[in-house]
């Protein structure tokens, strides 16, 4: 992927240098190189085009077999005029990570999924640096969260290809000694207020913390404060009068997806007169929340239509083959009638969410999850849900938290004390750092402590197989059908948990299989021409419509993956019928919840 971008979409800073492009590169098999000493300098047989894992053809070493240990090295330049702090970013480095640069060891990270970064002025030689990163993903670990990525050389069944190593932006970062380091921003649409919670450096207390907030180009608010301490937090009102209309009528300042409308905010360190740091971002004013079984989206009622993303290419696996190609994916989907997605088993690129923020598109923020549970596997997957929170809070695209999926990673969750414990320590934990958002806790069955109620279920058969079909119908039509109903012979809750009145949604159902060109391979049904597709849609979706107890749902799924051809887009994003057709039978239900 060409960055020419900011890789920090809500936290920008105008001194910035991408290190994505050509690094050497070199499997470790024997795991020898910290014994070798490989980052003091070693002469790495390979080339790889970063941030794309050496399993994708994009990376330019294209090999799927297993290598648990891999290394990367290159140099890099530090512009000149860069005298203050100097920061090392990586994106996402699949899955334990240690940096070091010119022969010193920098820091260390456990994580697939959640940037990290190293503050390298001190080891600089101030003229040719020299960068040496050493990956262990281990292949067949079934307790680290992979997600779709298979412990099985050739991917199979619903699993996939793996990702090593690093997959997304490597760069540079020149910060002043001086600075804002973080901002939470919260709205607050009942008050029209968004607050917010900053945190500065050391040398930052006594400056002056200066925020502007514009809409569409007009000033809305430019106040100045005088920095006591290294946090803060205030509150500033965006909508003034505006905010009875904004409630009831929707004056145009709100965010939805079918108005997503933005703020601009611009922090400035300022000295006197001086300023010393400049940070850019933006936000939306949005709220969400369930009420009477309802979901609700800035007060009113609001009928989720989402698809189900994997979020994989064919050259690239999890990385984007490009900046375009995550905007695509949105345009593609609002074609076809979709209002936002459940990003399956992936913590995607924040340019995506920087899209979906735009475009808006609604998204279920979801991570990779591990197959088996283990005391090691609970601490891995809390571990990097504090860091994915930290990273996506400030996107008003984010509306709901997927911690856990199906029950993978908590086998026994249906009955198992320990497993159902780790299930509602994730709810809690989410929403002890986030209280804004609905948190799922296990999407599909065996349901504990839950905002939402969602329900997996492929059970529609064939076209022909009409008797099926019809139990499929009677399963979604009532609350009472569909809590009673067991998919995949799972029971909705898990033993001791039960419905408590949340809103109820099918978040994966569909995924008809349709060959198009050379790609093979599976779906939950199958049909074998366009026209037939759009029929089998749409009976399919007459069944969702028909009920009287769902708020929303998930299609499965937005593109073919591999193995599984059963996305309306092909794995390519070539569609599979016209766009139109699908868009047609999505738009038959219009956003009235009854």
């Amino acid at each position: 992927m060409t960055i020419t971008h900011f890789p920090r979409p809500q936290f920008i800073r105008n001194d910035w240098q991408s290190l994505d492009g050509a690094w050497q590169f070199a499997f470790d098999d024997d795991n020898k190189g910290l014994q070798e000493h490989w980052f003091k300098g070693y002469n790495f047989p390979l080339t790889i085009n970063v941030p794309f894992a050496y399993q994708t053809e994009r990376s330019g070493v294209h090999d799927p077999s297993f290598h648990d240990v891999v290394w990367y090295e290159r140099t890099f330049d530090v512009p000149s005029d860069w005298n203050e702090r100097v920061v090392l970013h990586f994106n996402a480095v699949d899955y334990e990570t240690a940096v070091y640069v010119n022969d010193q060891l920098v820091g260390t990270h456990i994580g697939g999924q959640t940037p990290f970064s190293f503050d390298i002025t001190d080891v600089l030689n101030h003229g040719e640096e020299r960068v040496s990163v050493r990956v262990f993903d281990p292949s067949t670990d079934e307790t680290i969260p992979r997600g779709k990525q298979f412990w099985q050389e050739a991917p199979d069944s619903i699993w996939y290809t793996r990702t090593t190593g690093i997959w997304q932006s490597v760069w540079l970062e020149h910060v002043p000694h001086a600075s804002l380091q973080r901002v939470r921003m919260t709205p607050d649409l009942d008050q029209g207020e968004i607050r917010l919670a900053y945190d500065v450096s050391p040398g930052a207390v006594g400056l002056t913390l200066e925020t502007e907030i514009s809409f569409q180009g007009e000033l809305v608010s430019s106040e100045q404060t005088r920095l006591v301490s290294t946090t803060g937090k205030r509150a500033v009102n965006v909508l003034g009068l505006h905010i009875f209309h904004t409630n009831f009528h929707h004056d145009g300042r709100t965010w939805t997806p079918e108005n997503p409308n933005l703020f601009d905010i611009v922090f400035r360190l300022k000295d006197g007169e001086r300023t010393v740091d400049e940070v850019t971002s933006y936000f939306g004013m949005r709220k969400i929340h369930t009420e009477g079984g309802m979901f609700y989206l800035n007060n009113k009622p609001y009928y989720q239509k989402l698809v189900l993303d994997q979020g994989y290419w064919r050259e690239s696996l999890l990385t984007p083959p490009s900046d375009d190609a995550l905007k695509r994916d949105i345009e593609l989907a609002k074609e076809m009638g979709f209002n936002g997605c459940r990003k399956h088993q992936k913590v995607e690129d924040p340019r995506f969410l920087y899209w979906a923020d735009h475009l808006g598109y609604l998204v279920w923020g979801e991570s990779a999850a591990s197959a088996f549970y283990t005391e090691d596997a609970a601490a891995r997957l809390t571990r990097e849900w504090i860091e994915i929170v930290e990273r996506d809070y400030n996107h008003p695209s984010i509306v709901a938290w997927v911690p856990l999926n199906e029950s993978w990673g908590i086998p026994l969750v249906r009955s198992d004390a320990m497993q159902q414990h780790h299930s509602q320590a994730m709810y809690h934990l989410i929403h002890s750092i986030d209280g804004t958002r609905p948190v799922i806790s296990n999407d599909g069955w065996e349901l504990t402590v839950t905002d939402l109620c969602a329900i997996h279920n492929y059970n529609h058969g064939q076209a022909d197989e009409t008797e099926k079909y019809e139990v499929y119908k009677q399963d979604l039509a009532t609350i009472e059908s569909l809590l009673t109903s067991q998919p995949a012979r799972r029971r909705i809750y898990a033993n001791g948990f039960s419905h408590q009145g949340e809103p109820i949604l099918l978040t994966e159902f569909g995924g008809i299989g349709y060959k198009i060109g050379g790609d093979a391979g599976w779906g939950y049904t199958s049909v074998s021409d366009g026209e037939t597709f759009v029929k089998d849609y749409a009976r399919i979706m007459d069944a969702v419509y028909a009920s009287r107890a769902l708020h929303g749902y998930c299609y499965t799924q937005l593109t073919d993956v591999e193995q599984e051809i059963n996305g309306l887009l092909t794995y390519d994003r070539e569609p599979k019928v016209p766009l139109e057709a699908i868009r047609q039978i999505n738009d038959q239900w219009h956003h009235e919840i009854r």
